[in-house]
């Protein structure tokens, strides 16, 4: 919940539109509940759209978040459960 409260949280800084893609859905990358509805784990491939006068910058910024990733160390990342 952390990364997607940060994430929504930097996307809000910016004035242009924001999204995040994954597996053909879209989401506004500054809404919070928008981001935790789409699912994604560590290791998923997003894509990252944004348009808009800042364009550029929230893109350069948000894949710098991504990855530094969200400045969580190893232990704070819980591990995808295991089915055995």
């Amino acid at each position: 919940m952390r990364p997607a409260d940060q994430l929504s949280r930097v996307a809000g800084q910016f004035e242009s539109q924001i999204s995040i893609e994954k597996d053909g859905q879209s989401i506004d990358c500054k809404s919070i509940m928008s981001i935790l509805t789409l699912g994604a784990r560590q290791g998923t491939r997003l894509h990252l759209r944004a348009d808009g006068v800042d364009a550029k910058q929230a893109v350069e910024v948000l894949s710098e978040l991504f990855d530094r990733g969200f400045d969580e160390s190893d232990s704070e990342v819980t591990p995808e459960p295991t089915n055995q």
